[in-house]
């Protein structure tokens, strides 16, 4: 993929800074209705109009795994492009329900960057990803460990 440039080096990540995101996404009915069958998530507020609303929020709910799944592709770019590897995804928290036809927008906070001292082509970068839909409300938040390298540690 000559040309195209993903993600950072471990050094062009700073401890404090806030990434804004490009990338956004709209859930339409079909990224629902697939994301559950292929995770055999059969929930009847994920994929029954009818339960959904009888239910508390009245209408089909966006499955919550497509969502985190959804915002952390939303940060490769930007995050892991250039991981070696994703390390531990945690703290996890469903702020708000997420709608179908919602938007998903995101920013980044890096928490630390530490060079590893066994390897030095390398390093761990700590972040936390806040999502936000389309009127600004926060309804998903996570963080996660990733291995960057370096510049010149990339193989």
């Amino acid at each position: 993929m000559s040309g195209f440039a993903l993600g950072r080096y471990l050094e062009d990540f700073t401890e404090g800074e806030v990434i804004e995101h490009a990338l956004s996404k709209t859930i339409f009915e079909s990224d629902n209705n697939l994301f559950s069958l292929l995770t055999m998530n059969h929930h009847p507020l994920h994929t029954n109009a009818d339960f959904a609303a009888r239910s508390q929020h009245g209408r089909v709910l966006v499955v919550g795994t497509l969502v985190l799944s959804l915002v952390v592709g939303m940060t490769v770019p930007d995050i892991s492009g250039k991981a070696i590897a994703n390390l531990e995804y945690e703290k996890i928290v469903h702020l708000a329900p997420v709608f179908v036809n919602d938007t998903l927008y995101a920013h980044t906070k890096v928490l630390s960057v530490t060079r590893s001292a066994k390897k030095p082509d390398r390093g761990v970068v700590y972040v936390e990803t806040t999502a936000f839909n389309q009127d600004k409300i926060p309804v998903l938040s996570l963080r996660r460990k990733v291995l960057i390298p370096t510049r010149g540690g990339e193989k």
